[in-house]
């Protein structure tokens, strides 16, 4: 008799199970912005917080600099002595231009010496290939500067993206090393949808395909499926179909212009449009 009672209320159970309404579960997803320096060096001043929202050009971190200002500082001194030195030497070329003209009336009104005009001619061709060095080398000092601003520019970190600050692991007085991430943003736009298709429900979804997602709070949503798994997988233990029958899933995702909002790792439903 208690037997058949129970299997009485199982059926009882089984028959108030809600039918399936051909929506497929997931959860919201983004893709995070590491933000590293490409140099190392001491964090000295941190410009965010977690939660703050950065926009582009926003100072995020500064490393400590006092290598890369001396060597600046050394590259511009250098330069300003080469400028300096080429000023001088274009003064000597008008003066061994003038004397070898001098030189040339003399010669023509017989009166000077040939071993003049020609240490006249010398002193005046050394004064140009001299003046053609100074340029060449102020030209490659120029470059070098511009590398050493370059380098101490990057000491101070500004944000290339906007979005919420998601986390920070290095703190002021902390040594980072290279192209280690010290902050973490969440672009708006690099928030999508991943779902899951069960296996036999495959053939309904294409790439390209529109969707529709909904979830709790949240007004409806389009998005587009841009990402089909190649293979299946079996069913995440967070995610259950509605008869909880499916085995084996498809991981899907979809994005949409600007991306979607939903927040990492909220539940959402998604039906094919």
């Amino acid at each position: 008799m208690k037997r058949f009672l129970s299997l009485m209320v199982l059926l009882a159970l089984v028959g108030c199970e809600k039918p399936h309404d051909d929506g497929w579960l997931g959860y919201g997803e983004g893709d995070f912005a590491y933000i590293s320096a490409p140099q190392p060096g001491w964090v000295t001043e941190m410009g965010v917080e977690r939660g703050k929202l950065v926009r582009r050009g926003d100072l995020l971190f500064v490393l400590d600099d006092a290598q890369q200002q001396a060597s600046h500082d050394q590259a511009q001194a250098a330069l300003a002595q080469a400028r300096a030195s080429l000023t001088q030497e274009r003064s000597n070329l008008s003066y061994a231009a003038t004397e070898l003209s001098r030189q040339d009336n003399l010669a023509k009104a017989g009166a000077g010496t040939p071993s003049q005009r020609d240490q006249a001619l010398t002193q005046y061709q050394q004064s140009r290939a001299r003046i053609a060095q100074l340029e060449a080398q102020i030209r490659q000092m120029t470059a070098s500067l511009g590398g050493a601003a370059y380098t101490l520019s990057q000491r101070r970190v500004v944000a290339q993206t906007e979005g919420p600050v998601q986390d920070i692991y290095f703190r002021p007085g902390e040594y980072v090393p290279a192209s280690t991430p010290v902050i973490s943003l969440l672009p708006p736009a690099n928030v999508y949808a991943r779902f899951f298709v069960p296996e036999t429900e495959l053939a309904k979804v294409h790439l390209g395909q529109q969707v529709r997602i909904s979830c709790d709070g949240c007004k409806p949503m389009t998005a587009t499926i841009t990402f089909i798994a190649a293979q299946e997988e079996f069913t995440p233990p967070v995610i259950f179909s509605v008869g909880n029958r499916e085995k084996l899933v498809f991981k899907l995702e979809a994005r949409a212009p600007g991306g979607l909002p939903l927040h990492p790792g909220q539940p959402i439903q998604v039906r094919a449009l």
